[in-house]
């Protein structure tokens, strides 16, 4: 496409001499302006990607894709057959009855914090990847009878409390005797901490065997649930009109993670809109540098163009040569900022502890942003997207200082030199 001639001369423009630095300092800044343009809005988008990955991953990991819930107020009296039922639904992979309600965690050291306790059969628990795999101290094993109970490692640092120590739940819904209502209060022996990854299940979350939490709960032989994974979760209500088939005459309601989080995941959606427009303008800017530069050397080279156009060069011989002069400022750009932006996403979480021992400050909290790690999800369609969207606004930049280069009348140039 360009003759040897051109990139000659193409990449001897690009080289500043004397009386030349400005505009070489020009097409610098717009290089790394463009470079990190493309590299900002890599590991944003990345990072925007992970979050809501890692998130929408720890909340389906540890609480179901839909709960099956009694349609009064009263909870499932024959659970164990509704998840029977369940698990013959096409698309269903486990259906899990669970015994919740909300209550305060109080230790013998003083410290109080409210929570949810959750009862499950020990070995659904055992089934949960995200709990079972993140274990940090005591044993699965031991989460039976109607004394144990597991509890996140947040929740016992908030607490300080160690394996075997004792931690007391405390229900609002308190129990009626002669003297008024009393709060009902049950201390059970803490056997296992997990650590799931996000702050709101290893701070507020408690688990308990089914059979301790129905007592404790007043639940009897009842369930406040059936928790329903689905081999799809993206597609979750395909499922929802044969599960209310399976249940046919039974009085259920079916609610989907899409119900309970839909307004969260709808708000970083948006969020991530709105931050691929916002660091859009940081390229467009680089961009008009290159317009500001090339229009600058067209300028100063007006003499030696109109030399090259006597001596036989063709107006697209000086359209490509200066567009050629121009391209190159943005390919490299969007290259360095191509590169810089995959190895700052693959290395993302030990950049962030070195700038957090640097600067003494916690740069991701997870009290904030829910989650313990910074993540990062490099997807190559929108990769792809960015890298092209460098290139195609280097491109355009280029194209209306090459048209006046190539438009500059010889006899002009020599007369003004």
């Amino acid at each position: 496409m360009f003759s040897p001639f051109e990139r000659a001369v193409a990449f001897r423009y690009l080289r500043a001499r004397k009386g030349e630095r400005f505009v070489s300092v020009i097409a610098i800044f717009s290089l790394v302006g463009i470079a990190l343009g493309v590299a900002t809005l890599i590991i944003v988008m990345s990072v925007m990607n992970g979050f809501r990955q890692e998130l929408l991953g720890r909340i389906l990991g540890l609480n179901g894709h839909l709960g099956v819930y009694a349609a009064d107020s009263g909870g499932l009296r024959d659970f164990d057959d509704i998840a029977a039922r369940l698990r013959s639904v096409p698309g269903v992979v486990s259906a899990t009855p669970i015994v919740e309600g909300q209550v305060l965690f109080t230790s013998d050291n003083g410290g109080a914090t409210g929570g949810l306790a959750r009862g499950i059969r020990p070995e659904d628990l055992r089934a949960r990847p995200l709990i079972a795999n993140n274990i940090r101290a005591g044993d699965l094993s031991r989460f039976t009878g109607d004394d144990a109970i597991v509890i996140g490692q947040r929740l016992a640092r908030r607490l300080n409390i160690n394996i075997g120590d004792r931690i007391t739940l405390v229900s609002p819904q308190g129990r009626t005797t002669v003297m008024g209502t009393v709060p009902r209060l049950r201390a059970y022996e803490v056997v296992a901490t997990f650590e799931a990854g996000m702050q709101e299940y290893d701070s507020s979350y408690v688990f308990l065997p089914l059979q301790a939490a129905q007592v404790y709960f007043q639940h009897r032989d009842t369930a406040t649930q059936v928790e329903v994974f689905v081999d799809d979760p993206a597609n979750v209500r395909r499922v929802t009109r044969p599960i209310y088939e399976a249940l046919r005459g039974r009085p259920v309601r079916v609610l989907d993670w899409q119900d309970y989080n839909s307004s969260f995941f709808n708000a970083v959606q948006v969020e991530r809109n709105v931050m691929f427009v916002i660091l859009t303008l940081i390229i467009i800017v680089a961009a008009f540098n290159i317009v500001s530069s090339l229009i600058m050397l067209v300028k100063d080279k007006g003499r030696d163009i109109a030399v090259l156009r006597t001596v036989g060069a063709t107006r697209g011989a000086i359209l490509r040569i200066f567009l050629l002069a121009g391209a190159s400022i943005g390919v490299a750009g969007t290259v360095i900022g191509f590169l810089i932006g995959l190895v700052f996403c693959l290395n993302i979480e030990n950049i962030r502890q070195v700038l957090q021992s640097l600067t003494g400050r916690e740069l991701f909290s997870a009290e904030i942003y829910f989650l313990t790690r910074l993540p990062a999800v490099v997807n190559p369609m929108e990769v792809a997207q960015v890298v092209g969207m460098g290139l195609g606004l280097s491109l355009l930049a280029t194209i209306y200082p090459s048209w006046r280069a190539a438009r500059l009348d010889p006899v002009e140039g020599l007369r003004n030199a």
